[in-house]
């Protein structure tokens, strides 16, 4: 799983942020260009409340990609375990702590290409913290990937063991499980009974994280069966929508809420869901589309995330209050711009720290930037959005 992007859209290249406020009077919009690393490539992928961004760039000549952190106007390049690749693409914590993938410089003996990269090399879960790069265990076989870390330091993801998996597709060829790291730890979470392989992919400063099992797949949704919350100690299966596959959780808010997809009856097309106290929730699509994938969910329920219409072209959107808004709606007319995925939305206070929950919200997706802050809450008001968008050039940050 390189990127969620893989997930639901297919053949994006560009990101950008955008801070949208829904009243459409006096929008203001201020555009910042993060950088690159010397190559032509940068993608934001997501922000804490402090509006610090994770991602990843191509360094000269693009031939390889490095994890990046963005913040107070700084990129900087986290680097890798000795690989030429890395990312990170799940949100970073109030520290600036960082959960994510990086490859060694070691062939994988199995010939697999766990991190999608192309280059067969294993690769290693890590947590970046104070300017290092520290690999975290998997559960014996040779790669893992780190997704989201918590304010208490918590990060998921999923590891391979050293059992070989007969529902794998080549090259892949071992079980991976969502496990959880703490204090340089691992723990293997529980899938559904029955199902194989899973994945752990965000997780809340309750301890109480979402993501997915179901048969050998990596970069493929298809063959996620079950979408999962692991809390207190249990796995929770959340239902689906009617389908049988396509079933995975995306984001979990501190209320225990949960956004995701899943596939309808039939299995003929995808809609993003909304999971609160054992109910899924189908929130349909924009206006005349065919398909939705729900990213994002902040504390005060606002979701993002992206809708397809029959043909696959997709647009960013925002829903808050029952309404499915589509994000370019929201930008200055005659826009070069055009907004494809959110991908994540942020507002819950950050535990450890202590921000004030007066503050507004910041939504990214897939590049993001400085956060947006008021002495009192808005009547109605979203924060820093990043989306794809359809835009030669590098990732840009947009905030009010």
């Amino acid at each position: 799983m390189k990127s969620r992007t893989l997930m639901f859209v297919a053949a994006m290249s560009l990101f950008a942020a955008l801070a949208v406020p829904l009243q459409l009077a006096a929008q203001r919009y201020i555009v910042t260009d993060i950088g690159t690393l010397g190559g032509t490539f940068t993608e934001a992928n997501a922000l804490n409340n402090k509006g610090w961004v994770v991602g990843d760039a191509t360094l000269p000549g693009d031939t390889a990609l490095h994890a990046i952190l963005w913040r107070n106007g700084a990129l900087t390049d986290l680097g890798t375990l000795g690989g030429p690749n890395s990312n990170a693409v799940f949100p970073l914590n109030e520290r600036g702590e960082i959960g994510g993938v990086a490859e060694t410089s070691t062939p994988d003996p199995l010939g697999e290409d766990f991190c999608s990269f192309g280059d067969h090399l294993i690769c290693l879960p890590y947590l970046w913290q104070r300017g290092v790069m520290t690999p975290l265990p998997t559960l014996g076989g040779g790669n893992g990937n780190a997704k989201e870390i918590n304010n208490r330091g918590q990060v998921v993801g999923f590891a391979e063991n050293t059992t070989p998996d007969p529902t794998c597709v080549a090259p892949q060829v071992l079980h991976f499980k969502p496990v959880l790291w703490e204090k340089g730890q691992i723990q293997e979470l529980p899938t559904f009974p029955g199902d194989p392989d899973g994945v752990a992919l965000v997780i809340n400063d309750n301890g109480q994280a979402a993501g997915a099992s179901g048969n050998c797949h990596k970069d493929s949704p298809e063959e996620d069966f079950h979408a999962l919350l692991w809390t207190h100690g249990t796995v929770i299966d959340l239902g689906n929508l009617g389908g049988t596959m396509n079933n995975l959780s995306q984001d979990i808010n501190n209320q225990g809420q949960v956004v995701g997809f899943s596939n309808l009856p039939g299995d003929t097309t995808t809609h993003a869901f909304f999971w609160q106290n054992g109910v899924m929730t189908d929130l349909g699509t924009l206006p005349g589309d065919f398909s939705s994938f729900a990213a994002g969910i902040n504390g005060k329920g606002q979701v993002v995330g992206t809708s397809l219409d029959s043909s696959g072209n997709p647009r960013a959107f925002l829903r808050q209050g029952g309404v499915m808004t589509d994000l370019n709606t929201l930008i200055p007319a005659g826009s070069p711009l055009f907004l494809l995925a959110a991908f994540s939305i942020n507002s819950d206070p950050p535990k450890p720290e202590g921000r004030s929950p007066c503050e507004s919200s910041q939504a990214a997706s897939a590049a993001t930037g400085p956060s947006l802050s008021h002495s009192r809450p808005r009547a109605l008001d979203t924060g820093l959005v990043a989306a794809y968008l359809n835009h030669a050039g590098r990732s840009r940050v947009f905030h009010i």
